[in-house]
């Protein structure tokens, strides 16, 4: 719900950063790969219950993702390379409250499983439209991503916020999760909703843009 705001102010600060490292010859599919283990770390310490480093890789995790996309922007997008980083996305999100589970699993399992199931709700409407806009870009969201996708109630800055809210308050893991397992699953119908819509609007104009 926010992520079209905070980019508005974090993109130019990442596009500047993204250039001069792309001029050093990094590439975006390292800085990829490099986001993806330190969210796998991340999912380690909050297992080991070591909330503080957790918030650190957590955060860490997130500059890496915003880096990546801001190197490719100032090379060369790639389709591979966009592929790579919604799949890292994915298992960033889905390691974070499995390892709240691992944590705590009786406390912890059933909400953990509930977040997880909401976030297949979600996830699976925001890859179904992006495929969707593969074959019809008209009906993408403006700007230049490798995926378009729907605008929803939770996407990447709710998450994170909610993340580092379990980090930083784990025994609240659970209420948490409850509440933002709701938001998921309210986004995620409302996108399938609307992309129905959208993908019918456009079949019955004949699929023009």
């Amino acid at each position: 719900m926010f992520d079209v705001r905070l980019r508005r102010l974090i993109d130019p600060v990442l596009d500047r950063a993204g250039s001069a490292l792309a001029a050093r010859g990094v590439r975006a599919d390292h800085l990829t790969m490099a986001g993806l283990a330190v969210g796998l770390a991340a999912g380690l310490a909050i297992a080991l219950q070591a909330p503080h480093l957790a918030l650190v890789l957590i955060l860490a995790n997130r500059l890496l993702d915003g880096l990546d996309g801001a190197v490719a922007r100032a090379s060369h997008p790639t389709d591979a390379g966009g592929f790579l980083d919604i799949t890292a996305d994915f298992l960033f999100y889905g390691i974070v409250p499995f390892a709240f589970a691992v944590a705590d699993p009786a406390a912890n399992g059933l909400p953990a499983a509930a977040l997880l199931a909401s976030f297949y709700v979600n996830g699976s409407a925001f890859l179904a439209f992006a495929v969707l806009t593969a074959n019809r870009p008209g009906l993408g969201a403006a700007g230049q991503k490798s995926f378009h996708y729907l605008w929803g109630l939770a996407e990447g800055a709710e998450t994170i916020a909610f993340f580092v809210l379990m980090v930083l308050f784990p025994s609240a893991f659970a209420l948490l999760a409850w509440i933002f397992a709701v938001i998921c699953l309210a986004s995620g119908l409302a996108r399938i909703v609307s992309g129905y819509r959208a993908a019918r609007a456009q079949s019955s104009s004949g699929g023009k843009t």
